[in-house]
């Protein structure tokens, strides 16, 4: 049941009997105003209830996650999905085997799924929910990889007292090379060119 019409003397208890017959709370509904009540004659006869509607939001985790879902059986995809909730956001986590095409070269399906769920998830939400998605932990091995990438990009820099201009990458993972060598001494970062071919360059100081 998502939705529920119920009257009461006042519009204050129609709406606590219809959040109790929803089992909901006042900030997880919408509230319609059909009628408003009306006293009687002398205040005794005549007289009509308010009436309102209320109608249960859209949970934007569980309709980003039927999208994603469902979007992976079109592309053909073997593939589970379990909800983790971390400090920084909610994670879907994907599992199954074949998930490379899920991935696609250096995450950017994946990336692009992740787009596509948090447009989902935020369409009808008032808060900002925040989802990120992970494929057999390719974003921990990818962050690893970014990182020993940085180090070595590190040292050619300082050797050969050139910058080095690395491939295009998503804010996320420019973010990635951007913490790692932050407090390396003799280097400095900076982000160049335009979406979708930013790019990190490493400058000797």
């Amino acid at each position: 049941m998502n939705k529920v019409t119920v009257s009461g003397k006042t519009v204050e208890e129609a709406i606590e009997l219809g959040l109790k017959k929803l089992d909901a709370t006042k900030d997880s509904v919408t509230i319609d105003v059909i009628e408003e009540a009306q006293k009687g004659f002398l205040g005794l006869i005549g007289g009509k209830p308010a009436v309102v509607e209320l109608r249960l939001k859209p949970d934007p985790v569980k309709e980003a996650l039927v999208f994603l879902r469902e979007t992976i059986d079109k592309m053909g995809v073997a593939a589970s999905v379990a909800t983790e909730k971390r400090q920084e956001g909610i994670y879907f986590l994907i599992s199954g085997t074949d998930i490379g095409v899920l991935i696609g070269k250096r995450g950017q399906t994946l990336d692009s799924l992740q787009y596509l769920v948090n447009l989902v998830a935020n369409k009808h939400s008032e808060n900002y929910v925040r989802i990120y998605l992970d494929a057999e932990g390719y974003r921990e091995r990818r962050k690893q990889t970014l990182i020993e990438l940085a180090e070595r990009v590190a040292n050619k820099a300082a050797r050969t007292k050139r910058e080095v201009h690395l491939e295009p990458m998503s804010a996320h993972e420019r973010k990635i090379i951007h913490s790692a060598l932050q407090n390396v001494q003799g280097i400095e970062t900076r982000s160049d060119g335009r979406e979708p071919h930013r790019r990190i360059v490493v400058i000797p100081k």
